[in-house]
């Protein structure tokens, strides 16, 4: 073993028990909110990613889409087609709000979807919902951010894990959360007049 091998086996060591140390204090276990929010690209991406995580892992989960439509994208394709009995998958919207331009239209799509998100949430069978978009409708104020926090607290099961996703989310939604992900804009595609393309953005 060269000196510099041998040096970076020790740094490596020393590292890895001062490692073990922090991760031996962490033993809780709990179901956490969590925020995927920003004006970066990848929020519901990164959320459908734990959601194939409990597919994986055979955990009983479901979808609620707040804002996107019935257009097909891979991932509600692939989850209906494939895990429909291991997630539970409901498009409530009917397209952004510049589609639809029918703001009470908007706000009862966006009251039933709640609804159907807290009896999904209530039942403990479920390890995991994505309320996808969520935050999106809580801004324009189709759902009020104070409920959607007192019903965490008070009604979510001890080990249900619940994403909310969509940029601008509400201070209350981020101060009540057990992970909160901020997704920055650095560059896109789309301003350099590339349009949303299949397998990236659906």
């Amino acid at each position: 073993m060269t000196e510099d091998s041998d040096r970076h086996a020790k740094k490596m060591a020393k590292k890895k028990a001062a490692r073990d140390k922090i991760m031996a204090t962490k033993t809780g276990e709990k179901g956490l909110v969590i925020v995927h929010t920003g004006k970066g690209k990848g929020k519901s991406t990164a959320a459908f990613g734990m959601i194939f995580r409990c597919i994986a892992h055979d955990m009983p989960c479901a979808v609620v889409q707040f804002i996107k439509g019935g257009m097909s994208t891979g991932e509600r394709d692939l989850i209906l087609s494939t895990f429909a009995d291991r997630c539970r998958f409901h498009t409530m919207g009917e397209g952004f709000t510049w589609e639809t331009q029918d703001r009470e239209r908007d706000i009862e799509m966006a009251q039933a979807a709640w609804e159907k998100a807290k009896e999904l949430i209530r039942d403990p069978d479920f390890r995991m919902v994505l309320l996808d978009e969520i935050n999106i409708a809580i801004r324009y104020g189709y759902i009020d951010a104070a409920e959607v926090v007192a019903f965490l607290a008070a009604e979510k099961p001890e080990m249900t894990h619940v994403v909310l996703t969509g940029r601008n989310a509400a201070e209350e939604v981020i101060e009540a959360a057990d992970l909160v992900t901020e997704m920055e804009l650095v560059k896109h595609p789309f301003r350099s007049g590339i349009k949303a393309q299949i397998g990236v953005e659906f």
